[in-house]
C-alpha cells in the first residue's frame, strides 16, 4: 500500500486519486475510497451523496474553494493539486476551505509538492501530504520542525507572535 504523511506521521494511503476527466457525467467512479475531480462531484453529487464516507473531492490549482464551498463540510477529505512546485494557488485554497468554509476533515496536498513546502502547507491548513513517488518520507517529516517559532497568524496558529507574548 502506498504511503503518505498524515498528521505528522507516515501512514498508509487508502484513498484512490481519480484522474481528471472531460466526461464527468459518464466516467466510472470506483467503489473504493476515492477522491474524485471537482467536475465529477459537481456533475454527480446527488448520485454520489449516498457514499459520502468514502468520497473525497480534489481541486486543481485553477479551481476555487468557493466552487466547493460549504459542501466541503460534509466530505471526509479534500485534496488540492499542485501541478508544479512553483504554483502557490493551493495555499490560498486551503486557507479558504479551513477559515471561510469551515472544513475540518483531512486536507491533502497532492501533486508536485516538495519537502521544503510542508511546513508552510501545514500553516495554511493541510494535514496530509501525498508526496511524489520516490520521496523520502522520513526526511520529509523533519521539515515540520524547520522553524521553532512563527510570527504571523495562520490556520495552525491563529494568534500572531506579539499577541502570544503579550
Amino acid at each position: 500500500m502506498p504511503k503518505l504523511i498524515k498528521d505528522k506521521a507516515i501512514a498508509d494511503n487508502s484513498w484512490l486519486l481519480m484522474e481528471a476527466t472531460d466526461a464527468p457525467e459518464t466516467v466510472e467512479v470506483p467503489a473504493d475510497a476515492v477522491i474524485v475531480p471537482l467536475n465529477v462531484w459537481l456533475a454527480r453529487k446527488q448520485e454520489l451523496a449516498g457514499r459520502i464516507a468514502t468520497l473525497g473531492v480534489w481541486l486543481n490549482s485553477d479551481q476555487f474553494a468557493d466552487q466547493l464551498g460549504e459542501e466541503a463540510q460534509q466530505l471526509p477529505l479534500v485534496a488540492v493539486n499542485f501541478p508544479g512546485f512553483m504554483d502557490g494557488r493551493g495555499f490560498s485554497t486551503a486557507r479558504l476551505l479551513r477559515e471561510r468554509y469551515g472544513f475540518t476533515g483531512e486536507l491533502r496536498a497532492v501533486g508536485s509538492i516538495i519537502r521544503d513546502q510542508l511546513f508552510f502547507l501545514q500553516r495554511c491548513g493541510f494535514n496530509s501530504f501525498d508526496l511524489p513517488e520516490g520521496a523520502d518520507l522520513e526526511a520529509a517529516l523533519n521539515s515540520f520542525s524547520d522553524f521553532s517559532e512563527t510570527y504571523q497568524a495562520a490556520v495552525d496558529q491563529p494568534l500572531p507572535l506579539f499577541r502570544r507574548r503579550a
